[in-house]
């Protein structure tokens, strides 16, 4: 919490001057000028882990299938226009939070698309969850794009927890992609779809994993 502005030293009103002959006094004091001040407040969505993609590539029926939110989910790019928040419950009562970011293109950290106003909530994130569209045959210059944007954002992105997603394994084309990723990826990789929920419960414990590594190193640090 901050003072925003100072107000001015309180006046007295009519109440103030009442007296045994006057009990409706008209008169009353007035207060001293408070501070005029101006701000621009930049709110950041906070959230331990964020879902970065290209737009369509699944981030909002992944954060539907697990979690509660609701976030809009169309056939059509920028579906998503502000971060929406997803919980997830697990068994032992932890909970996490994880946001799904609107969809990163070339140029973003040139304010391109919804730009830098995608790229400030990333900052917040503990951990970033690359979702990828298998069933495309650029998938792996999907990924770099994303990386090469956020690292021209801010460097210090690499520093971050990272996990791969590969979306959307229901389609024949997209399985196969997946077990190409897994061979030549250094990062992790999961294999999900979000649209049939298959292998939702692995990521999940992959998303603990990280969660419970980065809450051990602060609490070393």
């Amino acid at each position: 919490m901050f003072i925003a502005a100072k107000g001015g030293a309180g006046g007295k009103g009519n109440h103030f001057y009442i007296s045994d002959t006057e009990q409706a006094p008209k008169i009353c004091e007035y207060g001293a000028k408070g501070e005029e001040l101006e701000y621009i407040i930049e709110v950041r969505s906070m959230a331990h882990i964020g879902l970065i993609g290209f737009p369509n590539a699944g981030k909002s029926t992944l954060l539907r299938a697990i979690s509660r939110a609701r976030p809009k989910v169309a056939p059509y790019p920028f579906t998503t226009l502000k971060p929406h928040l997803g919980i997830i419950q697990y068994e032992d009562y932890e909970q996490i939070a994880v946001a799904d970011l609107p969809g990163l293109i070339p140029d973003s950290h040139k304010n391109k698309g919804l730009g830098i106003q995608f790229l400030k909530h990333t900052e917040r994130c503990m951990a970033l969850v690359y979702v990828i569209d298998a069933s495309l045959d650029e998938f792996y210059d999907h990924l770099e794009i994303l990386q090469y944007e956020l690292d021209k954002f801010n460097e210090n992105f690499k520093n971050k927890s990272q996990l791969v997603v590969a979306n959307k394994i229901d389609i024949p084309k997209a399985r196969q992609n997946a077990a190409e990723m897994q061979k030549i990826l250094q990062l992790p990789v999961v294999p999900v779809s979000a649209k049939t929920g298959e292998n939702i419960a692995a990521l999940l414990r992959e998303m603990k994993i990280i969660y419970d590594n980065n809450n051990t190193e602060e609490e070393e640090e």
